[in-house]
């Protein structure tokens, strides 16, 4: 099995979706002002990404003036009962 066959879900979520609508854009448009793909636009945005590009975080954050923190979370880990 390889890292890319890990089923395993990590924590980090999007918040593209938000972002665009709060700027009142489309996936097309940043990605006409990015030049990323609107079909890897689309995997970051529905949280489907297992990575991202350094370039592509530095793009989309230039694009829609925001930092990766603006972009990117983590979610909180799950919290294990003690009997």
């Amino acid at each position: 099995m390889s890292e890319h066959d890990d089923p395993a879900p990590h924590r980090v979520v999007s918040r593209l979706g938000a972002l665009l609508e709060a700027r009142g854009l489309t996936l097309v448009q940043l990605a006409e002002l990015t030049g990323v793909t609107v079909a890897n636009l689309s995997v970051l945005k529905n949280g489907r990404a297992r990575a991202i590009r350094f370039s592509t975080l530095t793009a989309v954050c230039d694009a829609l003036g925001c930092r990766p923190g603006d972009l990117l979370d983590v979610e909180p880990a799950p919290t294990t009962r003690r009997p």
